[in-house]
């Protein structure tokens, strides 16, 4: 072979094959994640690969994915990962706050928490997504954290709405307790009562209602 020729194509394997290598480590990442394999995880994280990849389905990183299918070795290595970024949004604007406080895991929210991930955003927050799960221990976590209770969603929905939409009395009580405002209306005019009536709660409709005439604000 030809000195040129062969330096030619040494230098164009030279360029293939990390190409080749981080795509195989982007298929082996995301096989371990959803089979919950830590051990894999940590492998690829110490030879360089980028917790914050995505995966181009749900525009979601691995942890998001660890989280929302409970893949719970999964999400606790890439939670210790030094280079995770933890405000990283998927394509629908989730942030991996907001999907672990919907999913109930406490522990995934105070990691995320320690690693000062933000609890008050424009939009939808994490405390909308834990009242509508019922998730009072992670409520009563971002409360703690500073979040704002009374907080609005692109329609003007709050987290108590939320709470009292899904039928969470503790959740509706545990809000009111510490401030949220039951007299609030979505853009389309509905109070945390018209959502608790509509969804066929009477009882946190009742309630909600006792505590506004009580304050007269009813």
């Amino acid at each position: 072979m030809k000195p040129l020729r062969r330096h030619l194509l040494l230098g164009l394997l030279a360029l293939t094959l990390p190409l080749l290598a981080t795509a195989g480590s982007y298929d082996e990442f995301f096989y371990s994640v959803r089979n919950d394999n830590p051990y894999k995880i940590n492998q690829l994280l110490q030879r360089g690969f980028d917790p914050n990849t995505v995966d181009p389905e749900r525009g979601e990183t691995g942890l998001m994915i660890a989280l929302r299918e409970e893949k719970l070795r999964a999400a606790e290595a890439l939670l210790k990962a030094p280079a995770l970024d933890v405000e990283v949004k998927a394509r629908n604007g989730d942030t991996t706050l907001m999907i672990a406080a919907f999913m109930r895991n406490t522990a995934a929210v105070q990691a995320l928490l320690e690693r000062k991930a933000e609890v008050n955003r424009p939009g939808w927050t994490a405390l909308h997504y834990a009242a509508t799960a019922g998730a009072n221990e992670i409520v009563q976590l971002l409360l703690d954290h500073y979040a704002y209770i009374d907080a609005e969603s692109p329609n003007k929905t709050t987290p108590l709405m939320m709470a009292a939409r899904g039928g969470h009395i503790l959740t509706v009580k545990l809000l009111l307790d510490e401030g949220a405002d039951a007299s609030l209306k979505n853009d389309q005019g509905l109070s945390a009562i018209d959502l608790a009536k509509k969804f066929d709660h009477a009882d946190i409709a009742d309630g909600l209602t006792a505590r506004l005439q009580k304050a007269g604000k009813l």
